[in-house]
């Protein structure tokens, strides 16, 4: 007989406490405050009228027959998915969309490593070079994209172009009159240097933030141990500033990704439409050249799986290092 039987108390009562000892804790639970979901409001709706209508019409314009007619007043007509076969059975589409993933790529990965190392100078020079380097990169940065763009093409104008003749001048005759826009490969080189050079400022700026945040404590130690400089490199500030290189290269993949005005701009040039096309420019013809407003819908939803796809591994890596 166990001894709460003997003195007579019930079996499902709590065991009496021992005189001398101190009370058993009472475990309540931590009940969580309703006013961060509530100020959470506004924001989920204005994202939801911003983002999610614009997304709704696209899904809903993508399975009907919407043209020019349409533009006038005639009813669409729902045709399923017929718009997405008759699309994706074109040989241009894929062509633009490996276009399109190739040139994202390589610009953001340039833009990335190059914005690193105007962060890496910024932090190692002097205040008043740093200054220089800084006010250099924001007057880059604020300057409007379509005069960018008109800058760049006076530079590789093939009459007038500075780089032509700078060419010629060191001994390269043949780029006398060379035409840099007129063909898909130099096309595609000028539209790197435009793309990257209005995208580096706030990579490097981004990143420069990082690494003012990394403590001088840690790369004096390193420094006494005999680290050498690409060390500190390597295995201290990198890892460091991870999430925010991270970001930066998150950011600059799904822009380049969606680059649509520098590229018009050029072709507005003189360039050859149908091989500098990106999937922005793509969309644009469908849309406006063709008035398949339909087919332009399909093309769009299938850009933002292809931005998801693309960006997931970093928002997975993301997701892991806040976890």
């Amino acid at each position: 007989m166990s001894q709460n039987a003997a003195l007579g108390v019930p079996a499902g009562a709590p065991a009496a406490r021992r005189p001398g000892t101190a009370p058993a804790p009472v475990v309540r639970r931590r009940r969580t405050p309703a006013s961060p979901y509530v100020l959470l409001v506004p924001a989920v709706v204005a994202l939801l009228l911003g983002l999610g209508y614009p997304v709704y019409w696209q899904i809903v314009t993508s399975l009907q027959e919407y043209g020019l007619a349409q533009q006038f007043g005639q009813p669409p007509t729902f045709i399923g998915l017929d718009n997405f076969a008759r699309i994706f059975s074109e040989d241009a589409l894929w062509a633009v969309v490996a276009r399109s993933v190739a040139f994202c790529l390589v610009n953001a990965g340039l833009t990335v490593l190059i914005g690193l190392g105007f962060a890496l100078l910024m932090r190692a020079v002097g205040t008043t070079i740093r200054i220089v380097l800084q006010v250099s990169l924001l007057l880059a940065w604020a300057m409007p994209m379509v005069a960018a763009v008109t800058v760049f093409k006076w530079l590789f104008d093939y009459r007038t172009g500075v780089v032509n003749w700078f060419l010629v001048q060191v001994g390269f005759a043949g780029m006398d009159g060379f035409s840099w826009l007129s063909q898909p490969l130099t096309f595609f080189l000028v539209a790197t240097l435009v793309i990257v050079w209005m995208s580096v400022p706030f990579v490097a700026l981004s990143l420069y933030a990082g690494l003012t945040s990394v403590p001088e404590e840690v790369l004096e130690a390193s420094r006494i141990d005999g680290a050498s400089g690409a060390q500190q490199l390597w295995h201290i500030l990198l890892p460091m500033v991870r999430p925010v290189l991270s970001i930066v290269l998150l950011l600059q993949i799904i822009w380049d990704l969606r680059v649509f005005a520098q590229i018009r701009l050029l072709q507005d040039a003189g360039a050859p439409v149908s091989e500098t096309n990106l999937l922005g420019n793509f969309i644009y013809e469908l849309g406006i050249s063709r008035q398949d407003f339909g087919g332009a819908a399909a093309v769009s939803i299938f850009v933002l799986l292809l931005t998801i796809v693309l960006s997931w591994p970093y928002v997975r890596s993301l997701l892991k290092e806040d976890a």
